[in-house]
């Protein structure tokens, strides 16, 4: 990591947020120097009433000025964002923090006990990730631990989501077992991992870059004990051309204001079947001559799926309720 010189000339400069304190951020250049840098008077993104208007992840431009002794950058722009990740503000109900932005893609840990990853929760997070352009990558893991019987139900797992058309690895993170498959498809990219507390994501981590500061890992586990702590994310570059953001508090996603006509759309195997119900507003509930219900009956859509759905369009969250939203 270099950082700025006092002595380099002040120009106006491009770069990527790679950490953020809530008043300072630390900007990386394209030619690999880091600057600090902050916000000059009210910056507000527009169309979001937000607590911090700046992301781990954005493109912003920046001035370098000279403060007495010290040399600091000032933001003035911020690039459009392709996605983003919010949260409810913990004090401010009708504002949000913004906890990463322009992600290529995002891997959901999923385990079978300790924690138990249910399918309401995938759901949710997969809904989310299609309707903000995310692409979702599920990584089931502890696979090493499982007994025969598990194992098939992972399989079984494993198998509706990729037959949706979802990609879908079984991993041990413990001994190693496929993620050099993991490290391919983060190369090049800005990742993100989600999942419960427990689910692995410190193992994962460590497995795909030893040298990794594991202690940012661990304490992202301790917080995501809890479900409105204050969160600074915060990327970092991989030995073998990846990027992750890190980000204490990330359990998954959650929906935020998505209309419950749009939902099913999210489903890529309603969407596919809905110009075949007999409505055009279908909602895939007690509609006649409903496309969507005639596949499950047939059982051509699971019925965890529709479970799933049926509880996204009612608003019914019972225990699965993630405090985590993706927005535009």
């Amino acid at each position: 990591m270099r950082y700025l010189d006092t002595t380099e000339r002040k120009e106006q400069m491009t770069g990527t947020v790679y950490k953020s304190t809530g008043s300072w951020y630390i900007v990386k250049t394209d030619e690999d120097v880091f600057y600090e840098c902050r916000i000059k008077g009210k910056f507000r993104t527009q169309g979001i009433k937000s607590t911090n208007p700046i992301a781990v992840g954005d493109v912003v431009k920046f001035a370098i000025e000279q403060l007495g002794d010290d040399t600091v950058g000032t933001i003035s722009e911020i690039k459009e964002r392709k996605n983003y990740i919010i949260r409810k503000s913990v004090n401010l109900s009708k504002q949000t923090h913004i906890i990463a932005a322009n992600l290529d893609q995002v891997f959901l840990l999923i385990t079978l006990n300790n924690p138990t990853t249910y399918t309401i929760f995938i759901d949710r997070f997969l809904v989310t990730a299609v309707a903000y352009d995310i692409p979702a990558i599920l990584l089931f893991n502890k696979i090493d631990t499982y007994t025969e019987e598990e194992l098939g139900e992972v399989k079984y797992l494993a198998d509706l989501y990729r037959n949706i058309g979802y990609t879908c690895i079984g991993i041990s993170a413990k001994t190693g077992k496929n993620v050099n498959q993991v490290k391919q498809l983060m190369q090049g990219k800005t990742s993100m991992f989600a999942g419960h507390s427990g689910a692995g994501k410190s193992t994962l981590i460590n497995a795909l870059e030893p040298s990794f500061d594991i202690k940012t890992a661990e304490i992202s586990e301790q917080h995501q004990q809890g479900q409105h702590t204050t969160t600074f994310a915060e990327m970092f570059d991989l030995s073998f051309d990846a990027r992750i953001i890190d980000t204490p508090g990330i359990k998954g996603f959650g929906i935020v204001d998505m209309a419950k006509e749009e939902i099913g759309d999210y489903f890529p195997e309603f969407f596919k079947l809905k110009g075949h119900c007999k409505f055009n507003n279908c909602l895939h509930l007690d509609e006649p001559q409903c496309a969507v219900k005639a596949a499950l009956e047939n059982e051509k859509v699971a019925w965890s799926r529709y479970k799933s759905y049926v509880q996204m369009v009612g608003g019914e969250e019972g225990n699965y309720r993630m405090d985590l939203h993706v927005a535009k």
